[in-house]
């Protein structure tokens, strides 16, 4: 029977591939005639295409097969092939930007619109927006035109300087997922850890892809782990590259800061051309810049004493320092220093943006297999990053840091990254039958390497080196994917169903550092008594950032595997149902199952009610199970004594009843309305509500009470392990985010050009849950386990209100873009030792003017930030005696940023 059954599907295929077509064709702009680029075409359960330089398209399809054809700015338009058809001409109707865009995220049917979609997806024409808009990297450009996603760059915290967290719907940057034309992108190697925005958690480094290669941006706002796997708790974002032919184009951008300093220069080249005659291309993207570093500290309020004839020693001034007995005391210093040949620059602190060099280069490939059938592709990307941050600076007074033959002025060291991060992804998509079959496999890798410069290891004195490799991490993550998708037109009005299976392996490597930048060299053993005592009272290792230690290093993995499913049913043309369920099993912690139901009712035409609920799910990342970073010191019985971060399965875990990580779980609901009452206006609004539990934060330092006193009880059960004091990974607390999303889009012809308006705002909310999943042993240890500090870093540290207004014309030479942003407030508790201080909120004004020289030659000029706006000044207390003027809350802290960029286009845009 086997055997017949066998005989049958080989004929079967045969007779449907003597059926296909190869179809040929032109799509053009309805109201002017002129050819399109870059026009997406889907075949429904099928394969795709794209329109090249010349508007031209080539396909295999079967007789009655239904081809969308959609691009940004044009109505999406369906058309269905008849027998005998090898050539046709499609003409689009210009149209809204948003709604008409066919998506591939959030939907395994190929021919779903975001008007037409289940749940809110965002289209964002990054290959156009990038030319004009003042922001240079992604991140950046995301929070300027993205409202439900928000990435601020941080100072003074180490490797987080180098590599920005980002934040989607008021969630944590591990809660979102990345995918790279629909495939998953690992992660970082760094950890926050440094009490920033994402303390505690692994994002990914959207600022490794350069925005020359990317077409458009698909931002899925709703609960994805039924489809996607893990991470996609607050939503995912899914980056399409470009797949154009015969166009070159190459960007030049120079800026700088108002204050004369971050100043940027930027190379961008794009290339693609065709392969072969049956529609293969290759493109190719490459991105160089530097930017130099910020510096917003409040140096004038630094003050130095003259202790006496041989010594001297730098301190602040008191709250109540100001006016003319600042200016008093400021005059006094500045006449010490220059009897000691001095100045004040020699005690000057850094505070702002870490000074980056970058290189981006990527791949975008795609080769027809003969026949027609199927397709090999292959993506992916090389990058390498050096940056340069600035620690707090270590001062005169401070004896057990100094080193006064080296630095007898004090000093401030530098923290510096090389960061190297490496994917590739391959694969085959194919015809079997009715079925579109996708093999593929996904390899990233990201290393981080820290060196630490400008600073000392104490202990060593003046045969201290002052700069140290102090070792650093690295992740690698393998992802093997098989999918199948059929659309059966019998079933109701159509139902597409789509299954598939995953295997993925992760491994995270922490390399120790130079001896010199970890060890203490000061301590002594009594060998009569065996005690160690410290008696230079010296700090040992690296100054700023100690090296990894041998016991910090050690190389960690798991994998998981996963089956899903995925089904869209058309009960009638106006009622879409969707059902989705994915089981994963991972070899450190077990199994988890999550389901996703969805559905979109059309009410009228261009009216859509859509709803979901799904359940969701977070892994706990190797990172957090295994990283460890532990400095050594002296305790007041004469032992050697371990403080810092320690990991879950350690015996000090134990002692403190420290429970192994678990899996976060999620529930998410939403509930929209998307519109269009016109053809050139659309309009969604999406309500939400995310339930997240066991949610994973870095807790406080046990042994010590929040204001550093120590814990008796604590200590007891830390000594039999030699710690005075250790941190750990907890799923410690239960958290809802709820939030509106309002998006309005419009677009009109303006003169000789064209007028596109984008209004839209996220307004949320997320809380805490007080009560705490609190181990036993830790009772009265509530403000350590989970400290108000820590609490605002997860609720309100981020703005809970953001409005964008974005402006673009495109005339026949000339262009204007003005986008204004509305931050709403941010909240800092500086728990235990400073004050809550809420932020106000601050409209941020960007404007670009774009003149075209000549055909293939464009000048824009422009400023973000134009009107120089800065966060509020930090309360006192907050401020670290003052230096710390700003916090990077909202938009950051550099004020006005202005720029002038040249573009060349050679070929069709």
């Amino acid at each position: 029977m086997k055997y017949i059954l066998t005989l049958c599907c080989l004929l079967s295929a045969l007779l449907l591939q003597a059926q296909s077509i190869d179809l040929r064709g032109t799509v053009a702009d309805a109201n002017t005639n002129q050819p399109i680029p870059g026009v997406n075409i889907t075949v429904r359960n099928g394969t795709g295409t794209a329109t090249d330089a010349n508007g031209r398209f080539g396909i295999r399809v079967n007789p009655g097969a239904v081809l969308t054809f959609s691009s940004v700015g044009f109505q999406a338009q369906e058309y269905t092939v008849t027998a005998r058809q090898t050539e046709i001409r499609i003409m689009l109707q210009p149209g809204n930007t948003d709604l008409d865009a066919v998506v591939v995220v959030g939907s395994r049917s190929n021919s779903r619109t975001v008007l037409t979609s289940a749940v809110p997806v965002d289209v964002l024409p990054v290959k156009t927006l990038q030319r004009t808009l003042p922001q240079n990297d992604l991140n950046q450009l995301l929070t300027y035109i993205a409202p439900s996603f928000q990435s601020n760059r941080q100072t003074s915290s180490d490797g987080t300087e180098h590599i920005d967290p980002a934040s989607l719907r008021g969630l944590g940057p591990d809660q979102t997922l990345v995918l790279i034309n629909g495939k998953r992108r690992h992660t970082t190697s760094l950890l926050n850890n440094q009490g920033t925005f994402g303390n505690g958690t692994v994002g990914t480094d959207l600022n490794a892809i350069p925005t020359a290669a990317i077409e458009r941006i698909e931002i899925l706002r709703d609960g994805a782990s039924a489809q996607y796997g893990s991470d996609a708790i607050a939503g995912v974002i899914n980056i399409i590259l470009k797949k154009n032919t015969g166009q070159f184009e190459q960007q030049l951008t120079g800026g700088t800061t108002k204050q004369g300093d971050g100043q940027l220069l930027k190379y961008n080249a794009n290339y693609g051309t065709n392969l072969g005659r049956n529609g293969g291309f290759i493109n190719l993207s490459l991105e160089a810049y530097g930017r130099g570093s910020t510096n917003r500290t409040q140096n004038n309020d630094l003050i130095i004493f003259d202790q006496s004839a041989n010594d001297y020693y730098f301190a602040y001034p008191f709250a109540g320092d100001n006016g003319a007995d600042a200016a008093k005391s400021r005059a006094l210093d500045d006449q010490v220093l220059k009897q000691k040949g001095l100045n004040r620059d020699d005690f000057n602190f850094h505070v702002g943006d870490a000074g980056i060099r970058n290189v981006n280069t990527f791949l975008n490939l795609g080769l027809p297999l003969k026949g027609g059938k199927g397709e090999f592709y292959a993506f992916g990307g090389y990058n390498y990053r050096r940056g340069t941050g600035y620690g707090f600076r270590r001062l005169p007074s401070s004896a057990s840091q100094m080193v006064y033959s080296i630095f007898p002025n004090g000093f401030q060291p530098n923290t510096g990254s090389d960061i190297q991060d490496r994917s590739l992804a391959v694969g085959f998509r194919y015809k079997l039958g009715e079925w579109q079959m996708d093999l593929s496999n996904t390899l990233g890798n990201n290393r981080f390497d820290f060196d630490i410069t400008n600073t000392v290891n104490a202990s060593l004195q003046a045969k201290s080196p002052t700069s140290f490799q102090a070792g650093g991490h690295a992740f690698t993550q393998n992802t093997v994917n098989l999918d199948f998708a059929r659309y059966l037109t019998g079933v109701a009005s159509g139902l597409n169903v789509a299954l598939g299976a995953e295997f993925r392996a992760e491994q995270y490597r922490i390399r120790a550092g130079q001896e010199e930048s970890w060890r203490n060299y000061g301590f002594v053993t009594d060998p009569a008594s065996g005690t160690v005592s410290n008696p230079s009272g010296l700090a040992g290792g690296a100054q700023s950032f100690p090296g990894f230690t041998p016991a910090n290093a050690g190389t960690f993995g798991r994998s998981n595997v996963a089956i899903y499913s995925d089904n869209e049913l058309e009960i009638t043309k106006k009622w879409l149902v969707e059902a989705a369920g994915r089981f994963e099993n991972y070899t450190d912690f077990g199994s988890t199952f999550n389901y996703k139901l969805a559905s979109r009712l059309t009410l009228t035409d261009g009216i859509n009610l859509r709803g979901a609920f799904s359940t969701g799910f977070r892994a706990p990342s190797l990172h957090q199970q295994h990283f460890s970073y532990v400095s050594t010191t002296l305790l007041t019985n004469g032992l050697l004594g371990n403080s810092g971060i320690f990991t879950n399965d350690s015996p000090v875990a134990q002692a403190l009843g420290i429970p192994k990580l678990k899996q976060e779980t999620s529930q998410n609901i939403s509930l929209g309305l998307a519109l269009r009452p016109v053809s050139n206006l659309s309009i969604s609004v999406d309500a939400y509500r995310i339930r997240v539990e066991n949610r994973i934060v870095l807790t406080g330092l046990f042994g010590f009470t929040p204001f550093g006193e120590p814990v008796a009880a604590i200590q007891k059960l830390l000594l039999p392990f030699q710690a005075d004091g250790a941190r750990f990974f907890a799923n410690a607390i239960n958290t809802t985010t709820q939030g509106l999303d309002v998006v309005v889009n419009h677009s009109t012809n303006l003169g000789s050009g064209r007028l596109t308006t984008t209004l839209s705002g996220n307004f949320n909310r997320t809380k805490a849950d007080d009560q705490f999943n609190l181990p036993t042993r830790l009772a009265g240890q509530e403000d350590v386990f989970f400290s108000p500090n820590e609490r605002g870093l997860i609720e309100v540290v981020n703005p809970r209100q953001k409005i964008n207004l974005l402006l673009n014309f495109t005339g026949t030479k000339f262009g204007v873009t003005l986008a204004n942003v509305y931050f709403g407030e941010a909240t800092r508790n500086g728990f235990p030792y400073g004050p809550v201080q809420t932020f106000s909120g601050k409209v941020v004004t960007d404007l670009s003017l774009s003149y075209t020289l000549r055909p293939a030659l464009t000048l824009t000029a422009g400023a973000n930030n134009l009107l120089n706006v800065y966060p509020d000044q930090q309360a006192y207390g907050n401020s670290y005696f003052g230096v710390f003027k700003y916090a990077p809350v909202q938009m950051g802290m550099n004020g006005a940023f202005y720029f002038v960029r040249l573009v060349s286009l050679l070929g069709k845009s």
